[in-house]
């Protein structure tokens, strides 16, 4: 049993269209869409790593930061006016990127003490330094609506980083389904 030509051309007709759809679907840009979700410094200092790799790549980067990543966009320095559970909250987590804990190895707490002098010694950037260099590069930081919200953390007490906005996750979504790539850490 052998197919009639007109049965082969159908066919062929059939999955061009179908090949057709799929390009269509796959995103047009090269976009990464990165999730932080850990409140780590190793981690969180992977996730700017990776964001700035993929700039020099010319992709467009989008970092959703939720939970406890949150605490590395906290900035120390401004103080906000806060219920008692919202100021209870923020007691418990770090007060910024220089305040956060490693994923191992904390050793009595002197951990990521010692892992910051380990990198400046060997020339490594610093956590900070890869979130202005993000900045310089056009890496955009969307922080967590919802998290924000349960947390008590104020849009006030966020650092100045450019374009920062706070979004929901179905933005998030939305981001992801536009990307190439989505990583999460």
């Amino acid at each position: 049993m052998s197919a009639q030509p007109e049965e082969l051309e159908q066919k062929i007709k059939d999955l061009s269209e179908r090949v057709a759809a799929l390009e269509r679907a796959v995103p047009s840009e090269d976009r990464l869409t990165l999730g932080l979700i850990s409140g780590d410094l190793d981690m969180t200092m992977a996730a700017f790593i990776v964001a700035l790799g993929a700039r020099a790549y010319d992709v467009e980067v989008d970092m959703f930061v939720t939970f406890w990543a949150l605490a590395a966009l906290r900035d120390p320095h401004k103080k906000v006016s806060k219920g008692a559970l919202d100021t209870l909250f923020g007691m418990m987590l770090p007060s910024g990127s220089t305040h956060l804990p490693l994923s191992h190895l904390q050793m009595l707490g002197i951990g990521p003490r010692f892992i910051r002098k380990v990198m400046n010694d060997r020339g490594a950037k610093s956590l900070e330094q890869l979130m202005r260099e993000a900045a310089e590069q056009g890496v955009k930081i969307h922080a967590c609506a919802m998290t924000m919200d349960v947390m008590g953390i104020k849009e006030a007490e966020l650092i100045d980083y450019p374009g920062l906005d706070i979004v929901g996750v179905g933005q998030f979504v939305s981001m992801m389904s536009e990307s190439r790539h989505c990583w999460f850490f």
